[in-house]
């Protein structure tokens, strides 16, 4: 009786072991593969129609010159799919506004498919400019990001004439503006500010309807403060507001009207920190109408009233933000552990 049990005992333990082993193998078969690892993000919010080959966006520049090719790799959650070189430079188009392009975002950054561990950022796309600050084919980079939208606000006729309408809600601080680092903001400029921009003969006759010797001047890289809004605030008066907003906040000038950055921002800092964040963005328009054209008009321009170099400034953005994402991962041995010289 014993020796029987023996070796029924034997032949389960037997069978036990042949089926982990089967299932080792199975499992090694099925196997996924380890994660791309993330040197460079690029995000763009939107692109006009194909990835090449037809009138270009936020997109198309980069993806010419990185991911020609390349294999898109769906993201569940996200809006459109994700596209990396063997150099571990990454993007996709993350959709437009505040809501849409975090969504895609998240998605993106706790996908199992990527390891961002190591990840810099650059938050790419078009935007507009205050006359005073700036002109059509600038390309800048952020100092700050400032949410336009979290707080209170009421009609300016429920005020006294001239006083802001505007004022924060309390216990948003953490979240209403972010700093990025100073040390990878100095390399991005130190490795771009010199370099000549693209420009257009629209552009150029559009910019002499403003007085302001900003608007006049040719496109340059420049620094500034980001305003985040879903609303496309428009108008002197906006304007206004999102200068007074940005000083109120602590941070710097005024320069860039946009609808994404902040909150893309709030997203990485969960994840992963702003340290290794860039904003860059290119001014197509400005954010309020000439002297003797109201906000309106200039919302709704007639036919040939548009302030042309959209196609100059799109090309422009990718221009100067390749330069800063080539440096990076050329030297990737000396940017893995962070921003040489910088925290």
């Amino acid at each position: 009786m014993f020796p029987r049990c023996w070796k029924a005992a034997r032949w389960v333990v037997f069978c036990g072991l042949v089926a982990v082993v089967a299932g080792c193998a199975s499992a090694s078969g099925a196997r996924v593969a380890p994660p791309i690892q993330v040197k460079v993000f690029v995000a763009a919010m939107f692109e006009i129609g194909q990835n090449t080959g037809d009138r270009a966006g936020e997109f198309q520049h980069w993806y010419e010159r990185y991911w020609m090719g390349a294999a898109p790799v769906a993201v569940t959650g996200a809006l459109n799919p994700v596209y990396c070189n063997t150099d571990g430079v990454c993007g996709s188009v993350l959709g437009m506004g505040k809501v849409n392009s975090s969504a895609s975002m998240q998605a993106i950054l706790l996908n199992p498919a990527f390891d961002f561990s190591k990840a810099y950022y650059v938050l790419s796309g078009v935007a507009g400019t205050p006359p005073s600050r700036g002109t059509i084919g600038d390309v800048s980079w952020a100092t700050w990001l400032v949410d336009y939208d979290l707080g209170h606000r009421w009609a300016p006729e429920e005020n006294k004439a001239g006083e802001p309408t505007f004022m924060p809600r309390k216990g948003y601080e953490a979240y209403r503006r972010f700093q990025l680092n100073p040390a990878l903001l100095s390399w991005a400029m130190n490795l771009t500010a010199d370099m000549p921009l693209k420009d257009s003969e629209g552009a150029r006759k559009y910019r002499q309807r403003y007085p302001d010797k900003a608007a006049r001047s040719a496109p340059a890289v420049s620094t500034g403060t980001h305003m985040t809004g879903d609303t496309f605030f428009h108008g002197p008066g906006m304007s206004k507001q999102a200068q007074y907003i940005a000083r109120l906040y602590g941070a710097d000038d005024y320069t860039i009207t946009e609808m994404e950055a902040a909150a893309l921002a709030l997203v990485i800092k969960r994840t992963h920190g702003t340290d290794r964040v860039m904003s860059l963005r290119g001014a197509v328009n400005f954010d309020q109408g000439s002297p003797g054209e109201t906000t309106l008009q200039h919302l709704d321009p007639a036919p040939g009233e548009t302030a042309g170099g959209f196609a100059e400034t799109v090309d422009n953005i990718a221009a100067v933000g390749s330069r800063v994402v080539d440096h990076i991962v050329r030297n990737w041995p000396q940017w893995q552990g962070g921003v040489p010289g910088g925290k």
